[in-house]
């Protein structure tokens, strides 16, 4: 093994940790340090062997993240999954090929007898790895498998950190980087009980938390909450949001209210592993995005990217790099000097009548109309214009919206081919990673 998984994880992690009074961990109102963290009675994990392909359905609590640890020093592929997408658990066991799943106290083995190149290439360089499902937001979820001994390798630099919440979940890059980023620098992270806007806030108010990793889905609901500025804790320094795109009106809003908060945009993908994001002020969606082994380009107006710490490969579908092992990202970008702006997604260009443009165009003008929460622009088959707009939106607190006055301001701020052609007001759907879907 290399890096970090060349010794004993929890070994390593005891010397680091060894004069540090501070706790590494709080969880529903228990405050853990390392040392205690590390003396957690894991499950008898002595019937799996290296390169076992293994399934653990957890969440951000002692016995998940030992076991978590124990599992990578085996040489697993660790596939980590929530409660919440149980539905699913089955097609994620079949497609990730799944020998083992661990819950709770709870160990089975799954027989079967299929084979998968990119896994057998781990188990023959006897190498750990990391098993993640897309969201699935267009087909069936897909299985990106990393090598686990080169992701962690990225830990050992030691690197600054701040007590954080791990809002990402268990199943997600972004909460497993934050978990082993704030482990192996001696940080203190937060575990949260409910996602819910009012008892985020007062999890970080109780334990002063600095960073705040947020989506912009749910920041938009912070902001519609009326507890901010409020509500904010003095110590809350940072407030991050990635995963999907932020619309400029709501960051301006909160730069706004909360004018002593650095905001700082993050982007990544499973497909390309950690990438580092540098905002170009805290009121912009321009980010610059680097960090070593990782180039950009563009090209027709989508940024393609290039990294060493690249997925080893799709467990359930085709290779998606090009022989140069560029990644078309699908996201349409705008350009200034090195930074990027995210203006949408390639699958959401509408064409009206040989008109392109982004549905982002719309709902950035939708939002402007007071009391809209959310709003989704699609673009529909229209048998004469190609497309049409067609336009849903959620309302603050599900009061009611005067349809007329909305369509009247729509006309008015809006191209004409841009105007949506039918109206709906009702929920928009929010996942449990808090996107909108």
């Amino acid at each position: 093994m290399l890096g970090v998984s060349s010794l004993d994880i929890l070994d390593k992690l005891r010397n680091r940790w060894e004069d540090v009074d501070r706790p590494f961990f709080i969880h529903s109102d228990s405050i853990l340090y390392f040392s205690e963290l590390s003396k957690n009675q894991s499950l008898d994990l002595s019937d799996i062997h290296s390169g076992d392909v293994v399934a653990l359905i957890g969440d951000f609590e002692p016995q998940s993240i030992v076991t978590l640890l124990k599992l990578i020093e085996k040489n697993v592929i660790i596939v980590p999954l929530t409660k919440d997408t149980k539905g699913q658990h089955e097609y994620f066991f079949k497609t990730a090929l799944v020998d083992v799943v661990i819950e709770g106290n709870s160990l089975r083995r799954i027989k079967h007898t299929f084979h998968n190149e990119y896994i057998e290439s781990l188990r023959n360089k006897n190498h750990s790895g990391l098993v993640l499902f897309s969201s699935g937001t267009s087909g069936s979820p897909k299985a990106v498998l990393h090598n686990m001994t080169i992701f962690m390798q990225r830990f050992e630099t030691p690197r600054p950190t701040l007590k954080t919440i791990n809002f990402m979940l268990f199943d997600h890059i972004g909460g497993l980087n934050t978990l082993l980023h704030t482990l192996f620098n001696k940080g203190t992270v937060v575990a949260l009980k409910s996602r819910s806007v009012i008892d985020v806030l007062k999890v970080c108010q109780k334990y002063e938390i600095e960073v705040l990793p947020t989506t912009p889905t749910f920041l938009r609901m912070m902001l519609m909450s009326g507890v901010i500025p409020n509500n904010i804790p003095s110590s809350l320094k940072i407030i991050t949001y990635g995963t999907e795109r932020m619309d400029q009106p709501t960051l301006d809003m909160l730069c706004k209210l909360l004018p002593n908060i650095d905001f700082r945009q993050t982007y990544g993908m499973s497909e390309l592993g950690i990438v580092r994001v540098k905002s170009k002020a805290r009121n912009s969606l321009f980010m610059k995005i680097g960090g070593e082994g990782l180039e950009t380009k563009v090209i027709n107006k989508v940024l393609f990217i290039r990294s060493k710490t690249k997925m080893v490969g799709y467990l359930n579908s085709k290779n998606p790099f090009d022989k140069s092992g560029w990644y078309n990202t699908k996201d349409i970008v705008e350009e200034c000097d090195d930074f990027f702006k995210v203006v949408g997604r390639t699958s959401e260009v509408i064409n009206v009548g040989g008109l392109k443009f982004m549905a982002s165009e719309v709902e950035k003008v939708v939002l402007q109309f007071e009391g809209i929460e959310f709003a989704k622009a699609e673009g529909r088959p229209n048998p004469i214009t190609g497309e049409h707009v067609e336009l849903t939106v959620q309302s603050v607190n599900n009061q009611k919206i005067n349809k007329l006055k909305l369509k009247e301001f729509l006309n008015k701020n809006l191209s004409i081919h841009m105007v949506p052609k039918k109206l709906k007001i009702k929920e928009i759907a929010i996942g449990h990673r808090f996107k909108r879907v």
